[in-house]
C-alpha cells in the first residue's frame, strides 16, 4: 500500500459541537455491517473507525482523490439520515489529512497533543480499542496494523519520556490529590449527595484507590442504590439526609440545585456535635454547601473553582512540554518511512521463498531425476546438502539488497 494513498478523515470539537459529533457515532453493535457496506462500495483495501466523545476519525486507503465530492458520497450512505443542512455543515467542518501528514496526525492523537485536555492517557487505550474492532470487524490490512503498532509505540515513548500527563487535571483526579495530601484514612465516613457523572466517578475513584466507607444520597432513589451497590455501601432519597445521625468526616456533593443544599442548620445537624475537621468537596456550580459554613465551623472546602484553577495550571506546565513532545513525534514519523519503505519489499519478495523450492522441486523431480537416480548415497547426501545451502541464500539475498536499493533510492 502506498504511503500516498493513507487518508484522515476528521471531526473534533475544534470544529463541531460535542452533540454534532455525537450524531455522527455509529454503535459497536452495528459497526461491522454499516462499515463493511462502506469498504466494498467505495472499494476500500483497509478502513478504521475512531469514534470518542469529541471526535470521529475514518482512517482508510483509496487511491482516489479524497476531496469535497468524494466525501459528500460517503457521507450520503454511510449517514443516509442526515438533512442537506447537516450533510453541508460536517463537509465543511471537516479536516483531511493524506499521506505521511496522515501518519502525522494519528501519531499526535494517541499522544494526547491534538486532545481537548492536553496529556488526557485514555485517547491510547481508544485508539488500541478502535484498530481492535474494526480488525475483528475484517477492516484494516497490513497497513493501518503496522501504522498502529507504531503509534501505540510511540504514544508509549512520549508518556514514558515527558511530563505531558504526569500533573492531573480533572476535577476527579485533583480532588483525589486534595484529599491524598490531607492523610484522609481509607475507612474515613463519607457522604456522597448526588448520584450524577461526576460525584459517580468520584466515588468510583475513591473505592479505587482503598476508601470503603460510602453513604449515597440522591433525589431518585434507584439511582443512589446503583451507586451504592457499586461502592459496597448504603443508599437513601435526599429526603432523608436532614434526619442521618451517623455524623461524617468527608462530604463529595455535586448536584444540579439551584440554591444551597447544605444550609448551616443541615450542617450542624450531620455534625451530629463533632468539632473536629471535616473536608467538603464540592463540586457542584453553583455551590452546594452555604458559603457562611465556612467561616462558622472547621471545614476545609475544596470547591470546582479551586480544582479549576489547578487545572489550569496544570495544563500550563503540560503545555511546556509539547515542544518536547513534537520532537519525539518527528524522530518516530521518519521511523515509519522507513519501516513502510521495508514492509513494502516484504511484501513484494514474500512470493520468492516458494518460488526458490519450486525450481528445487522441479530440478530434482524432473530435470535431473535420472542424473540423480544414478549417484551413489554419499554423493546423493552431499548435492542435498550444497542444494540446501544455496536455496537458503537464494531466500535471502534479494530481499537484503532490495532493501539496500530501496532505502539508498529514497
Amino acid at each position: 500500500m502506498a504511503l500516498d494513498s493513507f487518508h484522515s478523515i476528521i471531526f473534533t470539537h475544534r470544529n463541531l459541537s460535542v452533540d454534532d459529533i455525537g450524531s455522527l457515532h455509529i454503535s459497536e453493535d452495528v459497526q461491522k455491517d454499516r462499515l463493511n457496506e462502506i469498504k466494498q462500495r467505495f472499494a476500500l483495501p483497509e478502513l478504521m473507525f475512531l469514534s470518542t466523545c469529541n471526535r470521529v476519525e475514518f482512517q482508510l486507503c483509496t487511491n482516489e482523490e479524497v476531496n469535497h465530492t468524494y466525501l459528500s458520497d460517503f457521507f450520503r450512505t454511510l449517514y443516509p439520515q442526515l438533512t442537506e443542512e447537516q450533510l453541508s455543515n460536517f463537509l465543511h467542518s471537516s479536516e483531511i489529512f493524506s499521506g505521511i501528514e496522515a501518519v502525522k496526525h494519528l501519531l499526535r492523537v494517541a499522544s494526547s497533543i491534538d486532545s481537548m485536555v492536553v496529556g488526557e492517557r485514555e485517547i491510547i487505550t481508544q485508539v488500541r480499542n478502535a484498530y481492535e474492532l474494526s480488525k475483528a470487524n475484517g477492516l484494516t490490512g497490513d497497513f493501518i496494523r503496522l501504522l498502529v503498532k507504531h503509534t501505540i509505540e510511540t504514544a508509549k515513548q512520549v508518556y514514558t519520556e515527558t511530563n505531558i500527563a504526569k500533573k492531573p487535571v480533572s476535577v476527579v483526579s485533583l480532588a483525589y490529590h486534595r484529599l491524598k495530601q490531607m492523610n484522609i484514612p481509607l475507612d474515613a465516613r463519607i457522604l456522597i449527595i448526588g448520584a450524577g457523572v461526576t460525584n459517580t466517578n468520584m466515588s468510583r475513584f475513591l473505592k479505587k484507590h482503598g476508601f470503603r466507607n460510602f453513604v449515597v444520597f440522591n433525589r431518585t432513589l434507584a439511582k443512589a442504590q446503583a451507586l451504592a451497590q457499586d461502592l459496597n455501601g448504603r443508599a437513601f432519597p435526599l429526603t432523608e439526609l436532614a434526619s442521618f445521625n451517623e455524623g461524617f468526616d468527608v462530604i463529595i456533593t455535586c448536584t444540579g440545585s439551584e440554591s444551597h443544599i447544605i444550609s448551616p442548620e443541615l450542617y450542624e445537624s450531620l455534625l451530629q456535635g463533632e468539632t473536629d475537621k471535616k473536608v467538603v468537596i464540592d463540586i457542584a456550580i453553583p455551590q452546594d454547601l452555604a458559603p457562611e459554613i465556612k467561616n462558622k465551623h472547621k471545614v476545609t472546602h475544596i470547591s470546582v473553582h479551586l480544582l479549576q484553577e489547578i487545572s489550569n495550571e496544570n495544563l500550563k506546565e503540560r503545555s511546556k512540554e509539547i515542544e518536547h513532545v513534537e520532537v519525539i513525534l518527528a524522530e518516530k514519523i521518519e521511523e515509519f518511512k522507513q519501516l513502510h519503505k521495508l514492509r513494502t519489499v516484504e511484501l513484494a519478495m514474500r512470493e520468492v521463498p516458494q518460488k526458490v523450492k519450486d525450481i528445487k522441486t522441479t530440478a530434482l523431480n524432473q530435470v535431473f531425476k535420472n542424473d540423480l537416480d544414478a549417484l551413489d548415497g554419499e554423493s546423493k547426501e552431499i548435492l542435498e546438502k550444497v542444494i540446501n545451502y544455496m536455496e537458503k541464500k537464494y531466500m535471502s539475498m534479494p530481499m537484503l539488497m532490495a532493501k539496500e536499493i530501496l532505502l539508498k533510492t529514497n
